[in-house]
């Protein structure tokens, strides 16, 4: 067996906020060896990101010890770190458009790094147009971040990170805005490279299928493995913390029925553990129907696009996003915008909150044209009428989550006392009721996401877009969102509509409206009622 190339022993990562310590990493141990693809699952707030931002240097512990191949990364500083991470580090993060240079093309993105290194024109490009075309985008490679949908620049992002051929590879949620198909391509681009150059890779998901190309997967909870285990093994591998405490995963507890309590006792050399008191049901059929949205129901037309085509640039250089799009959003309901990675559901979404315009066709909400308004004709129009959730949450980081949902109201014109009273039930509704007074800097990815969306809520719009709400959250909470935005549609009236490849949101939604590519045999999009 090789030895470990990374080696994490006790690691703790505590904020301060307001005076008390809000603890991200609680005694982490982990070790990866050379050449092995270690996925890290858990759920939104385990303390995944925060566990690769200290391992890519970005954040440092606040105790224990992170060693490559000998060398302490939390003890770098300056030009040293610089040269961890130009020559050790590929790293693809959550946020990718950080990484995305706006004036620079797809093919100078993923040469970047080698061009930094010295490497000739020659080299870089064809390295660059080698994973361009491995992930799909070969007749992207001219094309900037803004002319690349979401789903485009994170692959891009990815191929970026992996073209200098890093030691260590570590990759933040890669695929969270990708359809099921373009993620497995992404992911097995990913699994293909990083064994072609024995690259230790360290993937940190919610989602299932990146351990489809694990070696080995390790569950985080609360800061600490809980479970790890190779791929293929039958039964997970329970890990036993300083002092003898043992974690179970909540399936196994589940299944169990074991609730609060439990027993333990020593049986023919086996530790047998049962429930103590109330015993749970194997299934919670309670939960389901708290879950359930009430019934849709059918109302007037809130926005509806007519005909409308969008492309970008001119002549010989146009690139057409789609073409002749028919679809009318009622209030009360909640709908699923769908289709492959590249189909043009983001800028759809833009169309209708009047953040870009159509090249042909109308869009109209609420009985307005917005192509009659100017920008800040729009501008006004959305703050009375329209909340989106972007892909990026577009939170205050100073701010708490609080403060930034208030914020959102007060710019609106809520008065205060009002907008505390809304604030309070938005952040209730998503779920980041004890994490209201933090600081949304040292909130999860998952948490900042849940903001954002309390954040729209709260607005009260008669159109609410939402650009893929879930795909930072793990299958719980994003269940939870997804059930809030039904429910809010059919309790307040609204149309909401979210961007979605996310089937958890398709499954709640009233009806959905697919979007295809241009060169599929139909690119035009009706809302279709799901049966």
């Amino acid at each position: 067996m090789s030895a470990p190339l990374l080696e994490i022993r006790d690691l703790f990562r505590v904020y301060t906020e307001d005076g008390a310590g809000v603890p991200a990493l609680q005694g982490l141990t982990l070790a990866v060896r050379e050449s092995e693809v270690c996925v890290v699952l858990g759920p939104s707030g385990s303390g995944k990101s925060t566990l690769l931002r200290i391992l890519a240097g970005l954040d440092r512990p606040s105790a224990g010890t992170v060693r490559l191949r000998g060398l302490d990364v939390g003890r770098l500083r300056g030009r040293a770190l610089a040269r961890y991470r130009a020559e050790e580090l590929g790293y693809a993060e959550q946020h990718y458009r950080r990484a995305l240079a706006e004036e620079l093309s797809a093919r100078d993105l993923v040469g970047l790094q080698l061009g930094l290194a010295g490497a000739p024109a020659r080299e870089r490009h064809r390295r660059a147009d080698e994973l361009l075309e491995r992930v799909g985008l070969a007749d992207r490679r001219d094309a900037h971040p803004h002319e690349l949908s979401g789903g485009e620049q994170q692959r891009v992002a990815v191929c970026a990170a992996l073209a200098h051929r890093p030691a260590l590879f570590l990759a933040d949620e890669p695929t969270g805005e990708l359809d099921a198909e373009s993620a497995a391509v992404v992911y097995e681009l990913i699994g293909e490279l990083v064994r072609e150059s024995g690259t230790t890779t360290v993937i940190v998901s919610h989602d299932p299928r990146s351990a489809a190309i694990a070696d080995r997967i390790v569950r985080v909870r609360d800061g600490r493995v809980s479970e790890e285990a190779a791929r293929d093994a039958a039964d997970e591998s329970i890990v036993v913390g300083k002092g003898g405490w043992l974690r179970l995963s909540e399936e196994l507890l589940r299944r169990a029925g074991i609730g609060s309590h439990a027993a333990a006792r020593l049986e023919e050399g086996s530790i047998v553990v049962e429930p103590v008191g109330d015993v749970l049901p194997l299934e919670a059929p309670e939960r389901a129907a708290e879950l359930a949205p009430a019934p849709a129901r059918s109302g007037a037309p809130v926005a509806e696009l007519r005909g409308v085509a969008k492309r970008y640039g001119e002549g010989h250089v146009a690139r057409p996003v789609f073409a002749r799009v028919d679809a009318t959003f009622a209030a009360g309901r909640l709908y699923a915008l769908t289709g492959p990675s590249g189909t043009g559901k983001t800028t759809l979404l833009h169309l209708l909150a009047g953040l870009e315009l159509p090249t042909e066709g109308d869009v109209v909400v609420a009985g307005t044209s917005l192509a009659g308004l100017d920008r800040a004709g729009r501008a006004a129009f959305r703050r009375e009428r329209v909340s989106l959730v972007g892909q990026e949450p577009g939170l205050v980081p100073t701010l708490t989550a609080r403060e930034n949902v208030e914020l959102g109201l007060a710019l609106r014109g809520v008065p205060a006392a009002d907008a505390a009273a809304r604030a309070a039930e938005a952040l209730a509704a998503v779920g980041v009721t004890g994490r209201a007074e933090g600081r949304v800097a040292v909130l999860s990815a998952g948490e900042r996401e849940r903001v954002a969306v309390a954040r729209a809520v709260a607005a009260r719009p008669a159109l609410l877009l939402a650009d893929e709400p879930t795909a930072r959250l793990d299958e719980a909470n994003g269940l939870a969102v997804a059930a809030l935005l039904a429910r809010l549609a059919r309790e307040s009236g609204a149309a909401v509509v979210c961007a979605t490849h996310d089937p958890l949101v398709v499954e709640q939604a009233d009806e959905v409206v697919p979007l295809a590519r241009l060169d599929a045999p139909d690119h035009t999009a009706e809302a279709v009622t799901k049966v």
